[in-house]
């Protein structure tokens, strides 16, 4: 399992340049011009990870393979897309598939692309399209609202617990404020994300540079930086030109010695990759023999048996163990024997919470 990530943002502000190098395809039509992008493109990519290689290296594997994740991108909102301006109604309902939302911001000056909105502003832009979205819930929750209030009066004990969430998060959406303010207990989270509600998504904003302010940023940037401290939101630059010429180099010396050049020491992409994943709060674990060593994500605070139904769900149906090993101690010791040898293997039930770079064995019987 990998995550969703939909790439939003005002019209041409670099979503479908950015979506075209981080794919490596020419799938979405790149053009300076508003809804170029009419139908969502997905794009699959694997997930960078430099353990792969160290692994596959000590069990000789015959092949590796990444995790992956998939990025959608998204038409550019508008002033008035809750309202279907814009074919704001499909772009809505495009977000609302995603588990969280990458959110470009046109943070360079120049340039031959005209601003939709006549000048460069990327808080004014987030403001936009955050504004766009909280009305777009503000309207889903007040129509259910009504309807849950009269069930609960009834006795109804799912609708209840229904306006235990929408209450508090209506409030919020009157003040201005988005749905993932509203911190949920355990009980009222699978409640919450059954109302699929838009600003309830994580938010990774991903500050589209110039090609000189790729490695530090710039003073847009940095009003950016300030805003997703302030909202425990994520942050990134990334200059999608940049990307958009990396993703046409093949070779991997050629790609470094072009980042280095750039005072870069990684693409754009493994810099989405690990805020998403922090976002998210996913991990990998990894499975590692002599015919593939592969990289698995689940969330973290998984149990084994959930790891290996990331697998397949024999695994967890049937799981008995997790036959487990530490990264560091299986390259310390050389491998799935030497770990044994040096008793740094271990045998995990069901109640072990999978740990990040752990190489796992699964044992069931269905």
């Amino acid at each position: 399992m990998g995550f969703r990530c939909g790439i939003v943002g005002l019209p041409n502000v670099g979503k479908s340049t950015l979506f075209n190098a981080l794919t490596a395809t020419a799938a979405a039509a790149a053009a300076n011009y508003p809804f170029c992008t009419i139908e969502p493109n997905v794009g699959r990519v694997p997930v960078p990870d430099p353990r792969l290689d160290k692994l596959a290296a000590i069990a000789k594997s015959a092949k590796i393979i990444p995790t992956q994740l998939e990025f959608v991108d998204i038409a550019g909102l508008v002033r008035g897309a809750s309202k279907g301006e814009g074919l704001g109604n499909q772009f809505l309902a495009h977000i609302r598939e995603v588990d969280a939302i990458a959110h470009v911001l046109r943070c360079f000056e120049g340039g031959d692309v005209t601003h939709v909105e006549g000048s460069v502003d990327p808080l004014r832009d987030a403001d936009t399209v955050e504004t766009e979205l909280m009305l777009a819930d503000l309207e889903s929750l007040e129509k259910r609202q009504t309807n849950a209030a009269k069930k609960a009066k009834g006795g109804d004990k799912e609708a209840k617990a229904q306006i235990e969430v929408m209450d508090p998060v209506l409030a919020l959406l009157r003040e201005g404020k988005p749905a993932r303010v509203f911190k949920p207990s355990a009980e009222q989270k699978p409640v919450l994300d059954q109302m699929q509600l838009l600003t309830a998504k994580p938010v990774l904003y991903v500050c589209n540079v110039e090609e000189a302010s790729a490695a530090a940023g710039n003073a847009l940037t940095a009003r950016v930086a300030e805003r997703a401290k302030a909202e425990g939101a994520s942050w990134v630059v990334v200059s999608a030109a940049i990307e958009a010429e990396v993703s046409q180099l093949t070779d991997e010396a050629e790609r470094q010695e072009f980042l280095s050049s750039l005072g870069l020491e990684e693409t754009g992409l493994a810099r989405v990759i690990r805020a998403g994943y922090g976002l998210l709060n996913l991990i990998t674990f990894f499975t590692v023999g002599p015919k593939e060593t592969r990289a698995w994500t689940v969330h973290k605070g998984a149990k084994g048996p959930e790891a290996a139904g990331a697998i397949h769900t024999d695994f967890e149906r049937g799981f008995i163990c997790a036959e487990t090993i530490a990264y560091d101690d299986y390259l310390a010791c050389g491998g799935e024997q030497g770990a044994k040898d040096a008793g740094k293997m271990r045998q995990e039930g069901r109640d072990y919470t999978v740990q990040d770079g752990d190489v796992i064995l699964f044992r069931f019987n269905v």
